[in-house]
C-alpha cells in the first residue's frame, strides 16, 4: 500500500491517538511508544514552556489510516538530548546565526537507541522513511529552523539518513550482552578471577549495608516507591543538571500505564527507602533509565544500577542491557562498548561544512576508541 506525498502535523501526540501511533511505533522499544511519549506530555515534562513544542509528523496511506509517525519537537536549546551540539551553536551565533529554534527527533530526555521514522509494518519501510523526513525539512523551512537531528536512531534508519544526505555521527555507551548465562554465577564465571573477585567483593559490601534490596514491577509499585524515588531522582538531577527535566506526576503517569514494562530496584536502610534505579523492559533488553539516593553507600550505585540489571535480564531471558550513557567505569563490571547514532541536516552550508569534517574525524577517533577500550579493558576471559 502507498502512501499520501502529503504529512499532518500534531502538536500533541493524543491527536494521533495510541491505536494509531503504537500500528507504527510498535511495542519493543518503550521509549517510542504512545503511553510513554504522552505521558511525558501530560505531565508537563514535554511543552512549549519547557523548550520541548511537539510537532509529531504523520503520513496516510491511501485508504487514510496513519501509516509513519516521528516523535517531533521544536527546540528553543539543547538541554535533555545527550547528543551535544552546544560547540555548533556557540559557533553560529557567534558568526552571526540563529541557530535556535531547531527541531529534534528523539524520545525526550532518554539517551536510548530506537526507532526514530517509525513505519507501519506493511508499509515500505523506504517509503515511510522518505515521506517523513521529506516533511521534516519541509517543516524546517517553514519554522525558519537551523536544523533538524534525529537522536539514537537504530542503525537502520541512521544508515537511511545517512544515504538521504544527514551528517552522521557516532559516540558510544556500555552495553552488557547475554552469552546464554543462566544465571549471575554464569556470568561471573565468564570473567577473569580479578574481575570476578572484585565484583563479588563490591556486590557483598553493598548488600551489607543496607536492610533490604527488592524490584518492583506492576501491581507492586505504589505511589509511595514513586514519592520515594522521585526524591532521588531530584537529588540527583540537580546536583548534575541543575534543574531535573521529568515532573512528580510523569512518574505516576508512568506506573499507571507502562507498570508491567517497569523495572524499580530499590534499597532500604533503617525503615526508609534510600536509593533507587529505574530501569523500562524492551522487547529484548532492560533499559536503565534513572538513579537516585539519598545516602552515600560504597558500592551502592554498582549494585542497583548493573548487578540488579544484570540478574534480573538473565532471569527474564533479556539479550542485553544498556545502562545509559557516558562511563567507562562500567566496563569492569561487564557493560562493553557499543555505537550509538544520531544524524544531522544543517540548512546553512557555512555551519554544515566545517560540522561535515569534524564528523568525519570524530566517527574515526571514536571506533578506534572503542576497539581500543574492548581490547584492553575488557573483563571476559575470552577476550583477554
Amino acid at each position: 500500500m502507498s502512501l499520501k506525498p502529503a504529512v499532518s502535523i500534531h502538536r500533541r501526540i493524543a491527536e494521533v491517538g495510541r491505536e494509531a501511533w503504537d500500528a507504527c511505533a510498535g511495542n519493543d522499544n518503550p521509549f517510542v511508544t504512545f503511553d510513554f511519549l504522552d505521558a511525558l506530555e501530560e505531565s508537563g515534562s514535554v511543552s512549549d514552556r519547557t523548550g520541548w513544542a511537539p510537532h509529531h509528523l504523520t503520513a496516510r496511506d491511501e485508504a487514510g489510516q496513519v501509516a509513519a509517525a516521528m516523535p517531533l519537537y521544536l527546540k528553543s536549546h539543547s538541554q535533555g538530548e545527550y547528543v551535544f551540539d552546544h560547540a555548533w551553536a556557540d559557533a553560529y551565533e557567534r558568526a552571526g546565526g540563529r541557530y535556535y529554534p531547531k527541531l529534534q527527533c528523539a524520545s525526550p530526555f532518554s539517551p536510548v537507541t530506537g526507532p526514530r521514522l517509525l513505519v507501519r509494518p506493511d508499509i515500505d519501510p523506504d517509503e515511510g522513511r522518505r515521506t517523513l523526513l521529506g516533511g521534516a525539512l519541509t517543516l524546517c523551512e517553514r519554522l525558519g529552523a537551523s536544523s533538524l537531528h534525529v537522536t539514537f536512531p537504530d542503525e537502520a534508519d541512521w544508515s537511511f539518513l545517512g544515504a538521504a544526505g544527514l551528517l552522521q555521527r557516532q559516540d558510544q555507551q556500555y552495553h552488557w550482552f547475554n552469552k546464554g548465562y543462566a544465571d549471575f554465577d554464569g556470568f561471573l564465571a565468564a570473567l577473569s578471577s580479578g574481575r570476578r573477585k572484585t565484583v563479588k567483593r563490591e556486590r557483598r559490601l553493598a548488600q551489607a549495608a543496607v536492610d533490604e534490596i527488592v524490584a518492583l514491577s506492576g501491581a507492586d509499585l505504589t505511589e509511595d516507591h514513586w514519592d520515594a524515588f522521585y526524591g532521588f531522582y531530584m537529588d540527583t538531577g540537580g546536583r548534575k543538571w541543575g534543574r531535573p527535566y521529568l515532573s512528580r506526576s510523569f512518574f505516576s503517569q508512568l506506573g499507571e500505564r507502562m507498570a508491567d514494562r517497569v523495572l524499580l530496584i530499590m534499597a532500604r536502610r533503617d525503615g526508609r527507602w534510600i536509593a533507587g534505579a529505574l530501569n523500562l523492559i524492551g522487547g529484548d533488553c532492560l533499559i536503565g533509565r534513572n538513579w537516585g539516593c539519598l545516602e552515600d553507600v560504597p558500592f551502592l550505585h554498582f549494585e542497583l544500577c548493573y548487578y540488579q540489571a544484570i540478574e534480573h535480564a538473565i532471569r527474564l531471558g533479556l539479550a542485553r542491557v544498556e545502562a545509559g550513557a557516558q562511563g567507562q567505569h562500567k566496563i569492569a563490571r561487564g557493560y562493553l562498548p557499543a555505537p550509538v547514532y544520531s544524524a544531522h541536516w544543517i540548512a546553512d552550508p557555512a555551519l554544515r561544512e566545517p560540522v561535515r569534517r569534524y564528523l568525519d574525524q570524530e566517527r574515526t577517533a571514536v571506533r578506534e576508541e572503542m576497539d581500543w577500550l574492548a581490547e584492553e579493558y575488557s573483563p571476559f576471559k575470552a577476550d583477554r
